[in-house]
C-alpha cells in the first residue's frame, strides 16, 4: 500500500457548455499539492460556448480531448483511456477542488485499502432560492440518510460524492456503464463492491457545488435523478436503499389520497398530505432557526419540488432509448 504514496493522478473531469467555470475547475486542480504527478485531462462534448477554447489554452499538463455523445459516462472513459495516472480523480466541471483535496484522498485509499473514496457534496447557494436548495440537500427529510449529502463519520458506504480511484480497480470493473447519463457513479461504486472492494468515505473531503437556480431547472433535474434510479434498479435489483423508495411510494400515496377524496373515505385521503405538510413546515420551522437561514422558509415548495419530481420519474415508464 505504501508504494502507492507518490502515484501519479490524472483529474479527470466531463465538460459540455462550461465555458463560464471549466477555467476556475482547471486551476483549482492544478493548485493541489500533491507531492506526486498530477495531470489533467477533460473530455469536452458538442458545446455552443468555446468550452473547448477556454481548456485548450491552458496546455500542458492540462489535455483535451473530444467526446462527439456529449454524454458524462462516454467523457469520463474517454478521460480515463487517454491518462496515465496510477490513481483516478472525477471531477466535474462546476466544481472546485479544495486544496489539499488530491492528497488527503490518496492517504485515505492507502490507509484504508479501498478502491474508491470521496466526500460530501457541499451545497452553497448565492440566490435565495438555491440556499434553500442547499438546506433541503442537507436535511434528512431532504434526502434521507445519504452521507454524501448530510455528512456523518467516516466509513464503507454505498456512494460518495465524485470519487478518487485506483485505476487498476476502475478497469477490473470495466469504467463507467455508458448506458445511465445519469446515477452512473452509484452504478459503478456498486460493481466495485459487488467485486469486493471498498467504497470508503471521508467527511474531510469536501466539495462545493452550487444547485439548481430556478424550481423548473429543480424538478427537471430531481425527475432525471428519478428515471435513471429506475433503469439502475432494473439491472441491479439488490442494490435498492429505502431512501430510493421514499419518493416513489410518496407520489403514489398522494395519488391514492387523491382518489379518496371524491369517495365516502374522503377523511382517509387527508392523512398522507396533512402529515407530510406537517413534516414540511416542521422542518422549515427547525431548520430556520438551527441554521439562522431565513431561506428555509422555501423549504415547503423546494422539498416537493425534489420528491414529487423523483418519484413521478421514477414511476413514469422510459423510453426505449433510455433502456
Amino acid at each position: 500500500m505504501q508504494a502507492m504514496q507518490h502515484q501519479s493522478v490524472s483529474i479527470v473531469i466531463p465538460a459540455r457548455n462550461a465555458a463560464a467555470s471549466i477555467a476556475g475547475t482547471i486551476e483549482a486542480a492544478l493548485a493541489q499539492d500533491y507531492p506526486g504527478a498530477i495531470e489533467v485531462v477533460v473530455a469536452v462534448g458538442p458545446s455552443s460556448d468555446g468550452t473547448r477554447e477556454v481548456v485548450a489554452r491552458f496546455g500542458d499538463p492540462v489535455r483535451v480531448i473530444d467526446n462527439p455523445s456529449g454524454t458524462t459516462p462516454d467523457a469520463l472513459n474517454r478521460a480515463i483511456a487517454a491518462s496515465g495516472g496510477e490513481v483516478i480523480a472525477r471531477c466535474d466541471a462546476h466544481a472546485v477542488l479544495p486544496p489539499g483535496y488530491v492528497s488527503r484522498a490518496v492517504a485515505t485509499l492507502i490507509a484504508t485499502g479501498a478502491v474508491n473514496v470521496g466526500g460530501v457534496q457541499h451545497a452553497l447557494g448565492t440566490t435565495f432560492f438555491q440556499r434553500a436548495v442547499a438546506i433541503a440537500q442537507s436535511t434528512p427529510v431532504g434526502v434521507g440518510d445519504a452521507r454524501y449529502r448530510l455528512g456523518g463519520e467516516a466509513g464503507p458506504v454505498d456512494t460518495v460524492y465524485l470519487g478518487v480511484f485506483r485505476r487498476d480497480a476502475l478497469e477490473q470493473a470495466g469504467g463507467f456503464d455508458r448506458r445511465f447519463e445519469r446515477n452512473q457513479d452509484y452504478e459503478l461504486n456498486w460493481r466495485l463492491r459487488e467485486a469486493g472492494g471498498l467504497v470508503w468515505f471521508d467527511p474531510g473531503l469536501q466539495v462545493a457545488y452550487s444547485p439548481r437556480n430556478t424550481p423548473t431547472a429543480l424538478a427537471r433535474q430531481y425527475f432525471e435523478y428519478g428515471r435513471w434510479k429506475r433503469l439502475m434498479l432494473r439491472h441491479h435489483p439488490r442494490s435498492v436503499r429505502p431512501r430510493q423508495l421514499a419518493a416513489p411510494l410518496l407520489v403514489a400515496g398522494l395519488a391514492v389520497s387523491a382518489l379518496l377524496a371524491v369517495t365516502p373515505w374522503r377523511p382517509l385521503g387527508l392523512v398522507i398530505p396533512g402529515a407530510y405538510g406537517l413534516v414540511l413546515e416542521a422542518t422549515a420551522i427547525v431548520e430556520g432557526l438551527r441554521r439562522r437561514q431565513p431561506a428555509a422558509l422555501l423549504l415547503p415548495l423546494v422539498i416537493p419540488t425534489m420528491h414529487l419530481s423523483w418519484g413521478v420519474g421514477f414511476l413514469v415508464p422510459q423510453s426505449s432509448a433510455a433502456r
